[in-house]
């Protein structure tokens, strides 16, 4: 398994994963995840979600380590339904060494799942952190319950960074009738954005997430032109992105910051480079899909992959 290495440069690799419906065995009453137990026609058992976990905490623990030799610091996820979940992902195989804690709320999500920060206590200190809901109303005038945006303040090797964790809403009933509801998920991170730099004029934000949306749509172009930079315009094209749907590639995973990262002179917290990982192990290797995601269920058909989503990161320099 991956071991920090020594090197030169002081680089640190921050991403995000929606990890797939990371649900516990369990049948939580109060939510939709019925699907996730042993009886259902899933038959999603114990040792299912053992061997995910555990496929899921390699991919992680790789994610950037090729471009400068060490584990993500910071981890953005989506779709786990509760700390149980993450417990076990963190204290997995390939991850339990790596020193991650993590922060996560309970959103009033329907189908019970949320967002979560995964962090490395020996470089992540925890300043504050809080849980924003996004208030929807759906078509029958009742509010829409969704994922709160996650928002960790914490200090990075010294630096301080905000971190707005995200999961949209879906596009589940097309693509224009929802739009509505991103554009307003947009619009709550501005706020959120707004309320940090009125306190703080310089302080530095990543906002990333599962945004069901490309970079170049309009709940995108809204949120960026609160004054924010998205590396990751140039990394989606009709041949590559996060996912696939219907053969089509989007990037809807993504992370965008504030422009004080880019600052090419006498800065201490700077962006390099932002990628999508997606190598061969984490692909489907043959068939109508090869190239996609390889994922844990097509349908109700059981596959045994990692997530239907490739991870995204970004790599930083931090002087010291």
């Amino acid at each position: 398994m991956p071991e920090d290495s020594q090197k030169e440069e002081n680089l640190f690799t921050i991403g995000f994963y929606n990890l797939e419906n990371l649900f516990d065995t369990f049948n939580d009453p109060s939510t939709l995840d019925d699907d996730f137990t042993a009886s259902s026609a899933k038959k999603w058992t114990e040792k299912r979600f053992r061997k995910k976990v555990k496929k899921l905490g390699r991919v992680i623990s790789n994610i950037g380590y090729e471009d400068i030799g060490y584990v993500p610091v910071l981890l953005g996820v989506a779709e786990v339904e509760n700390a149980r979940v993450l417990e076990a992902l963190v204290n997995s195989k390939f991850l339990k060494k790596k020193g991650f804690d993590f922060v996560h709320f309970e959103s009033p999500d329907e189908r019970g799942i949320d967002t979560a920060l995964l962090f490395r206590t020996e470089y992540f200190s925890i300043i504050n952190t809080e849980a924003h809901p996004l208030y929807l109303i759906n078509e029958t005038g009742d509010r829409d319950y969704t994922r709160d945006i996650l928002h960790v303040h914490g200090e990075l090797e010294g630096q301080s960074v905000h971190v707005l964790v995200n999961h949209w809403p879906s596009r589940r009933s097309g693509t224009e009738e929802t739009e509505h509801k991103r554009i307003k998920a947009a619009q709550k991170n501005i706020e959120i954005l707004d309320g940090i730099l009125n306190d703080h004029p310089e302080a530095r934000v990543l906002i990333m997430g599962d945004f069901n949306d490309d970079p170049h749509s309009n709940s995108i172009q809204h949120l960026i032109s609160g004054g924010l930079y998205n590396p990751m315009e140039t990394l989606f094209s009709k041949y590559s992105g996060s996912l696939s749907y219907k053969r089509n590639w989007h990037l809807f995973d993504q992370i965008v910051m504030s422009h004080n990262f880019l600052k090419g002179h006498d800065n201490e917290f700077r962006f390099k480079k932002a990628k999508v990982y997606n190598p061969r192990e984490v692909q489907e290797f043959k068939g109508k899909y090869k190239g996609s995601p390889f994922r844990t269920y097509v349908g109700k058909k059981y596959k045994g992959g990692y997530s239907d989503h490739f991870p995204v990161y970004a790599i930083f320099e931090i002087k010291s």
